[in-house]
């Protein structure tokens, strides 16, 4: 499933791969073929991507920063936390911030849920808990979220348009030159590396591994922050290309099992983060020692005129 890994820690030219994109400017090696195989395990993989984006992220309505006391919510302009228009209550209750802990309070009459049960308050169990108490609140679906100091609700509306309007992400054409195999170093279990995030948080994450290879003549290495060797490792990257074809803030790359001490790093399915398709994300960025010198003309491309689909 796309962007798993990444939850715990999820000019228009038509090919018969599908849509792709590809800059008037990029200098792309020549295409290597790929088997009919390899392609339909790609399209599987891409129509996962976009299933993904639209349960998960597309829906996204707001996201608010909490804090410390009383925080009111609801459809009315006057509260702190303004819901979508006809999506709430005017008035609907009021997240309380202290310390760390927040809990929810509904105002009489108001009707929410949490695990299918009627509530009319709760503590809510936060996204890095690895079980979030999920408030239903007609199509809405909230959550408490965790980043750094910050504690944040997440907003979601599942009859927001948006993910019907999604135009489907754009592809550079597929290119074996960039199925690479790795050698993989696993950690020692000390080495840290420093992941900054969209909200200017960095934090000291461990290193998993190192996959070092040989791409464009290039001695290169990249730091696995997520996963592990038996499932697959995640990584998030930057290269050159960001300046005008990708994404500019790094683009996400999962690898299957490494296997006999290498790992294949296909490039042909790197990916944008969320923060691509919505503002109410908080995605993290490509640590420093993942910042590549060279230009990576494969995977997922960015339309830097048009900005956020």
């Amino acid at each position: 499933m796309v962007s798993v890994r990444f939850l715990r820690f999820a000019s228009l030219i038509t090919l018969a791969l599908g849509v792709t994109f590809v800059p008037a400017a990029a200098q792309t090696p020549p295409l290597a073929a790929l088997d009919q195989g390899y392609r339909q395990s790609f399209e599987k993989w891409k129509a996962e991507l976009i299933q993904d984006r639209k349960q998960n992220w597309l829906t996204l309505v707001g996201l608010f920063w909490l804090k410390p006391g009383e925080n009111s919510f609801g459809s009315d302009q006057t509260n702190a936390l303004v819901l979508p228009s006809g999506s709430a209550p005017a008035h609907a209750g009021t997240f309380l911030l202290q310390g760390k802990d927040v809990t929810v309070n509904l105002l009489p009459g108001v009707s929410a849920s949490i695990g299918g049960k009627a509530v009319t308050a709760a503590k809510l169990d936060p996204d890095v808990s690895g079980h979030p108490s999920v408030l239903e609140l007609g199509s809405l679906r909230m959550h408490l979220i965790q980043r750094g100091e910050r504690a944040g609700i997440r907003v979601k509306d599942l009859t927001s348009p948006a993910a019907e309007k999604y135009r489907g992400p754009m592809f550079y054409p597929l290119n074996a030159v960039y199925l690479v195999v790795a050698t993989w170093v696993p950690s020692d279990g000390k080495k840290v590396v420093e992941v900054p995030n969209v909200l200017g948080d960095v934090t000291a994450t461990p290193v998993v591994g190192e996959a070092r290879f040989t791409l464009g003549g290039q001695q290169l290495r990249l730091s696995a922050v997520g996963g592990d060797a038996a499932h697959g490792l995640f990584i998030i990257f930057n290269d050159m290309t960001r300046k005008t074809g990708t994404y500019p803030a790094g683009r996400f790359l999962d690898t299957e099992a490494v296997k006999d001490g290498t790992v294949l790093l296909d490039f042909n399915r790197a990916y944008n983060p969320p923060c691509a398709v919505t503002p109410y994300a908080t995605c993290p960025l490509p640590p420093k020692e993942n910042q590549l010198g060279l230009d990576i003309w494969a995977g997922e491309s960015y339309d830097h005129a048009q900005g956020r689909h």
